[in-house]
């Protein structure tokens, strides 16, 4: 009976470890590739001014979903994100080279790219 006593809030304590999310892992090429944003509007302006850059590690950029790469500048926070698409940052030029893209559409694709759509 003690040792039953002793042993329930250590399983419960152990459940909760569980919890966290395995760390990230770096994504090949293809990979990142491979993804594109659930809404079919998103995935045409992904499709047409993202995919090309962030999908290829030569451009530099963040490749899509491989949050060992954006999570460091998701901790900046997404307006900081939001920032840089709408000015422009480094190679990528000023709203992401989406004409078509309005500032909710730059927030969804940045959730898409940071691997973040479903949270």
């Amino acid at each position: 009976m003690f040792a039953a006593a002793l042993l329930a809030p250590a399983l419960l304590a152990l459940a909760g470890c569980g919890a966290s999310a395995p760390p990230a892992k770096p994504l090949t090429e293809a990979q990142s590739a491979a993804l594109t944003p659930a809404d079919p509007r998103l995935a045409e302006l992904y499709d047409a001014s993202c995919k090309a850059c962030h999908t290829v590690r030569a451009s530099t950029a963040p490749l899509t979903g491989d949050r060992t790469m954006w999570d460091a500048r998701w901790s900046k926070g997404p307006d900081a994100l939001l920032a840089s698409a709408i000015q422009g940052k480094g190679a990528m030029p000023a709203g992401g080279q989406c004409l078509a893209c309005t500032p909710d559409d730059l927030k969804a694709l940045i959730r898409f790219m940071t691997g973040r759509e479903k949270e």
